[in-house]
């Protein structure tokens, strides 16, 4: 008798440039056999780059919800608790595991009142400081503190995540609380790399005495880039080097951003490029990727520049310590500390060797570590065991 399989409902924010794709993505594309899978999210925002393209480069068309969105909104959330209880009650998952957090609180809701047997969330970063006000920010962690209390098992994606989780914030007990970290399809970086370089260096006119450098994300306010364009601007004045700075990216904070360049470093060689989908080819023509964030959970864009052997310079905020390795291959600095940040890019910018020896050592820390490999390895064994947790039995 061929045992039945265990049926896993994924709900995602919404498909848009970042982690949490990439995480579902692999997650529904890569389970073992004993395993089916069925993927549901929201639109990208107005601003966002749709990234829908990643599953389905994978042969996985989700099912969209477009009342799915990131801002709350009553008739819309309502709207979509409904469909997320119709699809669970047509799906019968053992499993729904949500990711981020509007998917989180929903899809959870949703699977409580359906009764789900494992409930797992996987939190991809948080609102709990530099996004909100404190009143706002308390009903928010009002919020996840009663899920997370409904909630079989949740998932951090970094050690630092978790300490926040538990105990700055203390949304979930310790036990609760479980770190897998992401996990990517390394290898297409690596794919072509110096073909690949040369080519985005022509398609972006960069000369080869140029130090090339980008930061690449959402243009919120979150990621800070009035932060970058000030060190630049400070780089500018102190660099004995040629250099061409790319802005990579779109959202709200685009205007204010133009106008910042425009009245602080007009003469700053500055290129917003918006969003760049093919960032494994474009990556290899930079030779060093910033990060200026006040807050995240596991940027992407630092791994995959390291995967691409792209030296990094980052704000230390979120899970960024776990995957930069300091001093090999890249740099962690205070968050808002324009010198000390400028100092480390002109370490760079200023000695070829130091910029080659921290760029070849990129691969290497990241191949094994956050290989999707790894991530479904770490996942089916933590669905298993709250199955089991749960009566489960598998042979």
């Amino acid at each position: 008798m061929q045992r039945r399989k265990i049926r896993v409902l994924r709900i995602i924010n919404r498909f848009n440039i970042g982690g949490p794709t990439y995480n579902a993505t692999f997650l529904t594309k890569f389970l073992s056999d004993e395993f089916v899978t069925m993927l549901v999210g929201g639109f990208p925002e107005e601003g966002e780059s749709d990234s829908l393209h990643i599953p389905r480069s994978y042969g996985i068309e989700p099912t969209l919800l477009p009342e799915l969105i990131r801002q709350p909104n009553i008739i819309s959330d309502r709207k979509a608790l409904s469909k997320l209880k119709s699809i669970i009650k047509d799906f019968k998952p053992d499993i729904v595991h949500t990711h981020a957090s509007k998917a989180g609180a929903l899809g959870r809701q949703a699977a409580i009142e359906c009764k789900v047997p494992v409930i797992v969330h996987t939190f991809h970063g948080h609102v709990f400081h530099s996004y909100f006000g404190k009143f706002k920010t308390w009903i928010f962690k009002t919020i996840e503190r009663r899920l997370a209390a409904k909630t079989t098992g949740v998932i951090a994606i970094s050690s630092l995540q978790k300490e926040e989780l538990c105990w700055q914030h203390k949304i979930a007990p310790e036990d609760k609380l479980t770190v897998i970290p992401l996990g990517f399809d390394l290898q297409q970086f690596q794919q072509d790399i110096k073909e690949k370089r040369i080519k985005t260096r022509e398609t972006y006119g960069i000369a080869d005495d140029e130090i090339a450098i980008a930061i690449i994300g959402r243009l919120s306010p979150i990621k800070n880039h009035s932060f970058f364009i000030d060190v630049m601007a400070k780089v500018q004045n102190h660099t004995t080097k040629k250099l061409k700075i790319f802005i990579v990216g779109d959202g709200e904070e685009r205007p204010r951003i133009e106008q910042k360049i425009e009245k602080d470093c007009p003469n700053a060689p500055i290129v917003l490029t918006s969003w760049i989908k093919d960032i494994a080819s474009f990556n290899p023509g930079m030779d060093i990727i910033c990060l200026t964030s006040n807050n995240e959970g596991t940027p992407v864009s630092l791994i995959e520049a390291q995967a691409c052997n792209v030296a990094v310079v980052s704000t230390d905020v979120g899970g960024v310590r776990d995957i930069v390795s300091e001093g090999d291959t890249g740099f962690i600095c205070p968050p808002n500390d324009i010198d000390y940040f400028a100092k480390k890019i002109l370490f760079l910018t200023e000695n070829e060797n130091n910029l080659k020896k921290m760029s070849q050592n990129g691969w290497s820390f990241v191949e094994h570590k956050f290989g999707y490999q790894r991530l479904v390895n770490d996942v089916e064994n933590y669905y298993k065991e709250k199955l089991r947790e749960k009566g489960y039995t598998f042979a």
